[in-house]
């Protein structure tokens, strides 16, 4: 639906964490944006560790879309179809655009309120505090740095980890793999590797691996990670452009294949680069530029290009250290943990969308 000489531009985004909240953050004062997302509030994901040890942060770490987006219209609903140049959402309603943002990431758990996963949260911190024994199902960033969490604040508890893969944190190099490992193991946090959990046999506490061995774990907590949330785009007009793994095929310009009006920013795209929220952010910057363009009537040759963020990833190992690789290089201990584990960028982030940090 084309807007009138003089009238703003209607731009939907569909989701809203860190890519959609920032993208409709940076856009309110240049179009008519719409935010339809399944929650009422922008989490701070990577700070959703951290508040299972201390519920506390919850206050920083979620944050209402209508106390940052001022000017957006926020539409707290799934969207299910994309019929014709307008989104459709699961309540009936239409949503018009000129301009269509896909940024749904991953699916979300938990709470669709900012008082509902708060609770949630609460939950799984008594969880943790009752427990003497807890077991982290996967050893990747989320599991490494939930078991980091928990040993660090809670040191008396036995906390031990279980990942198929031959090494942690599998995603970046060898070298920070086994300085993850070598930290949890200092922490007397026991990691069983080349190994799965059958979580569905588990009875009374007792469970069993792929190798036979038994342990025992008052809670255990699924680091597996969780579905990207492209599913409801394999009956749309999208449904060609998702790859095999479900991500959305994306030219230079963050523009969804074949389609000039629709882009894709964070994770849900198939940009060949660690999906981290600086790139999601970066993602949303040159969105925006590009908006800005064709909003104005210019030139698609003007159009700005994204290239993949070079390798770059940090893990926290509790408030205090952490792992960082950069390209081929990695370092670990309080370096890294100064940048990421005290705050985990809640006060950046928060800044950066206009708020207090």
């Amino acid at each position: 639906m084309a807007a009138s000489i003089g009238e703003k531009k209607k731009v939907v985004v569909v989701g809203g964490g860190v890519a959609g909240s920032y993208i409709s953050k940076l856009l309110e004062d240049h179009a008519d944006v719409s935010l339809i997302d399944e929650k009422e509030y922008f989490e701070i994901t990577w700070a959703g560790l951290r508040t299972m040890v201390e519920p506390a942060v919850a206050e920083r770490a979620l944050i209402n879309h209508r106390d940052f987006l001022h000017k957006t219209n926020i539409i707290a609903s799934t969207a299910v179809d994309i019929d014709g140049n307008q989104v459709v959402t699961a309540q009936g309603h239409s949503v018009p655009y000129d301009y269509l943002v896909i940024a749904t990431g991953h699916t979300n758990s938990g709470g669709y309120t900012k008082t509902e996963k708060i609770k949630h949260y609460q939950t799984e911190y008594e969880k943790i505090k009752s427990a003497n024994s807890i077991l982290v199902v996967g050893g990747g960033p989320t599991g490494v740095e939930l078991a980091a969490e928990i040993i660090v604040d809670f040191p008396d508890k036995k906390v031990t980890l279980v990942h198929r893969g031959a090494r942690l944190l599998e995603f970046i190099g060898k070298k920070a793999g086994k300085k993850a490992l070598d930290w949890l193991v200092s922490k007397k946090v026991e990691v069983l590797l080349g190994q799965s959990v059958n979580l569905n046999s588990a009875s009374g506490g007792v469970y069993s691996t792929s190798n036979g061995e038994t342990i025992y774990a008052d809670c255990h907590f699924l680091c597996t990670g969780t579905p990207l949330g492209s599913s409801w785009l394999k009956k749309t007009i999208l449904k060609n452009c998702l790859n095999e793994q479900g991500r959305l095929m994306v030219d230079p310009n963050m523009r969804v294949k074949g389609h000039d009006n629709i882009f894709a920013i964070g994770d849900i795209t198939d940009i060949p680069e660690l999906k981290q929220a600086y790139s999601a952010k970066s993602h949303a910057l040159v969105t925006v530029a590009n908006l800005k363009i064709l909003m104005k009537g210019k030139e698609v040759k003007n159009l700005s290009t994204y290239s993949p963020a070079k390798p770059l990833a940090l893990v926290s190992l509790g408030r205090r250290e952490g792992i960082m690789q950069v390209m081929c290089f990695t370092l670990s201990g309080r370096i890294p943990g100064k940048i990421k584990s005290g705050d985990l960028f809640i006060g950046k982030t928060r800044t950066d969308i206009g708020l207090q940090p």
